[in-house]
């Protein structure tokens, strides 16, 4: 059974409720990663799963560690969150270079699928920060150095243009999206689809390795429920991580 690491998806909210004269706190903890994983998992893979508090510490540091995966996934997670280990950061130590440990991955063989967020690609804000890391080097699409979002709200509309083997089988037409990643695609790029055209689906090969890109969300908001609950939904993350760990 091939194995796959899913980076990110999670996030902590905490709300200050205003109620006349007091006040008061909530927080909540959330994932979105349950409509990807079971898609996964439909396909036969299985899937480790590192929130984005949890992958701080836990995402592997050496190049050994990594290759036990046949695919990495990078899911709304910024590249802080694997350059700065509470060891550097706290206390100053040096520590292995994470970002640099997925390109090498790449590039001895492994694969990468990055799908986007408000905190992969560039981001919200600009915060991502995916651009100047050594992944960059490694994806079929430049990442932008300012904010990248494309929010529409209106819903838009994500068209297959080119035919990939990852794709087959999907003819239906698209449910829209929300939103999405702006990037530029690379020369060597093959974009199979786009939205309002950008890329959206795109992939490339980098050493031995290969890599692919899909800029909206694989949950909400970006990805409403429709899109999430879509007959091709499995297929669609069963084509491309099959086309990956070929």
């Amino acid at each position: 059974m091939k194995k796959v690491l899913l980076a990110g998806e999670s996030w902590m909210s905490y709300t200050t409720h205003v109620k006349g004269f007091d006040s008061f706190y909530t927080s909540v903890y959330e994932t979105g990663e349950k409509w990807l994983v079971a898609a996964l998992e439909k396909g036969g893979y299985e899937v480790d799963f590192l929130p984005n508090h949890i992958a701080a510490e836990q995402f592997p540091y050496t190049l050994e560690e990594l290759r036990s995966y046949d695919c990495v996934i990078l899911s709304d997670i910024g590249a802080n969150t694997l350059l700065l280990p509470a060891a550097t950061f706290t206390q100053s130590k040096k520590m292995p270079n994470r970002a640099r440990v997925i390109r090498d991955y790449v590039m001895e063989g492994g694969s990468l699928l990055m799908i986007g967020g408000y905190l992969t690609f560039s981001g919200v804000d600009a915060k991502g920060k995916w651009h100047d890391t050594p992944v960059q080097e490694v994806l079929p699409v430049e990442i932008l150095t300012v904010d990248d979002r494309m929010e529409h709200c209106e819903g838009v509309r994500p068209v297959i243009v080119k035919e990939h083997e990852a794709l087959k089988g999907i003819k239906t037409e698209w449910p829209e999206v929300l939103g999405y990643n702006k990037t530029v695609a690379k020369e060597e790029a093959f974009v199979a689809a786009v939205v309002e055209g950008d890329p959206f689906i795109a992939f490339g090969s980098y050493g031995k390795g290969r890599s692919a890109v899909f800029t909206a969300d694989c949950a909400p908001h970006w990805a409403p429920p429709e899109f999430c609950e879509w007959e091709s939904y499995d297929q669609i993350w069963q084509g491309i991580v099959g086309w990956l760990t070929d």
